[in-house]
């Protein structure tokens, strides 16, 4: 499962285990940021969800 989050200006494809850099972001490493404009949400092998413009009522949390 994979969803694309929007922070700033920038849209990032996260996946389970992924690594991405993200700029001016507030944290620790270690602590968990939280993400609520989802753009999409899908599977490799299935059809996506695609927000219009965020899927509403889902919260991504990432580790930091």
């Amino acid at each position: 499962m994979f969803a694309v989050i929007k922070t700033g200006s920038r849209q990032y494809r996260v996946a389970k285990d992924s690594i991405i850099k993200i700029e001016k972001i507030d944290g620790e490493p270690g602590s968990t940021v939280e993400f609520k404009e989802v753009l999409m949400i899908g599977e490799y092998s299935k059809p996506s969800f695609i927000g219009t413009p965020i899927v509403k009522g889902l919260l991504l949390q990432l580790k930091y």
